[in-house]
């Protein structure tokens, strides 16, 4: 029951703000009504990357180019690593966008604390918007390199090479879940980071090890049989697996690996989503 100093203190303001007692006081709904905020700050990242360059928003283009053509000469014409019967070039596209944005959901989102101390200490705002404009944010260069993939996808399809028809069905999905992933692994990092800063210099040199833990220049299908369990681990192989079989037509579509994965997302995401909030309460006094 409300006390009469609380309730008269709500009936003369129009926000009211109060400190989170529980682990699990996460006030979803706080965050729905600032989604002005989270555009704004969308736009301002989307700006922000490519001000005062020449290239501009062409660079979503030129960067999973470049490094898919180096992928190509070195893993498919030197170290000549099977692809499923998949061109090498279309085989490590596919793979390195989703990557990349798993990616850049988690780096962008591990320095959250750190990187916006600044503008925390001075106003009030659910802290947990900011990373979530940047995985929305994020979203619009995966759009971008998307529709190259397609493009890339039309022009080999004068081979044998098909796409199944549930693929744009699968997307959503699979997009959703990287950008959870991303998001959970983020904000995890981030609550830790207060304390223990090493790990920001470790964020970049652990995603260069993870992802040659995930089949993205070799398939699933290059792991030696009683190994394959260990890609169970791993979350974003079964996704990117998924993609594969969704628009190429090769890879494995496992429903067990699958669900696995989501379960582990979900259960990333909350406990990210958890500790977050447990830590923006007095992350001022460490930060």
């Amino acid at each position: 029951m409300i006390d009469e100093p609380k309730r008269a203190c709500a009936a003369r303001w129009d926000k009211v703000i109060s400190a989170r007692n529980g682990w699990f006081d996460l006030r979803p709904a706080e965050i729905w009504k600032y989604r002005d905020l989270i555009a704004l700050f969308v736009w301002r990242d989307f700006v922000a990357i490519y001000k005062q360059t020449i290239l501009g928003p062409l660079w979503f283009l030129l960067q999973p180019l470049m490094t898919t053509f180096v992928f190509t000469v070195i893993f498919g014409k030197v170290a000549r690593i099977p692809t499923d019967g998949a061109p090498p070039f279309l085989f490590y596209l596919s793979g390195l966008i989703c990557w990349k944005y798993f990616a850049d959901c988690l780096v962008s989102t591990s320095n959250t604390f750190v990187g916006n101390a600044h503008v925390f200490g001075k106003v009030y705002f659910p802290r947990l918007t900011v990373p979530i404009s940047v995985v929305i944010s994020n979203l619009v260069a995966f759009g971008i390199q998307f529709l190259l993939f397609l493009a890339v996808l039309v022009y080999y399809r004068s081979g044998h090479l098909w796409a199944e028809p549930q693929g744009m069905v699968l997307l959503p999905l699979l997009v959703l879940q990287m950008a959870a992933l991303g998001l959970g692994c983020g904000i995890v990092v981030s609550s830790m980071t207060i304390r223990y800063r090493d790990l920001s210099h470790l964020v970049g040199f652990g995603m260069q090890l993870w992802m040659f833990a995930t089949p993205v220049v070799y398939p699933a299908s290059a792991f030696p049989e009683k190994w394959r369990w260990l890609l169970l681990l791993n979350p974003m192989a079964p996704l990117i697996e998924v993609f594969r079989h969704a628009f190429l037509g090769t890879g494995s579509f496992d429903l067990h690996s699958w669900l696995a994965s989501l379960v582990l997302t979900v259960a990333v995401l909350l406990a990210g989503v958890v500790l977050f909030n447990r830590v923006e309460k007095s992350f001022m006094d460490t930060v």
